[in-house]
């Protein structure tokens, strides 16, 4: 409760006691303002307003280790049958920034999608495992 309030300096005592009940925790309104009150922290209109750069700066640095991106390029390459584009897709942890080449197809359609989806998350070996945003 203390970190929800903290890492989201906008959030009120229903929006937090909201968050929580989505985790299964059930607690009420009052009983949120209460304990963030005996830890000396104000309610969401007294709490300093950041601009919304800082409030980007919070979500990167509370979801740091959870964060991936991902891109595709492209280049040409000259073969037997003329000038082809090849689409290269590239997966980054922004936390260590190491990159993975996922793959690379001239056709990059649903199917061969759904199947670097599933190499880049599996349980064991995923290169996402424990990306969640």
């Amino acid at each position: 409760m203390l970190q929800l309030a903290r890492d989201n300096p906008t959030w009120g005592y229903d929006r937090i006691q909201g968050a929580l009940a989505n985790l299964g925790h059930e607690i009420c309104d009052q009983s949120v303002g209460n304990i963030l009150k005996d830890h000396g922290i104000e309610p969401a209109p007294e709490r300093k307003r950041q601009p919304s750069f800082s409030n980007w700066k919070t979500f990167l640095q509370s979801h740091w280790e959870a964060l991936g991106a991902i891109d595709f390029t492209t280049i040409e390459v000259w073969t037997k049958r003329g000038l082809v584009t090849y689409y290269l897709l590239f997966v980054m942890k922004i936390a260590t920034r190491k990159v993975h080449f996922a793959g690379c197809t001239t056709h990059p359609n649903e199917a061969w999608m759904q199947q670097i989806a599933r190499n880049l998350t599996d349980c064991r070996e995923g290169f996402l495992l424990g990306a969640t945003h």
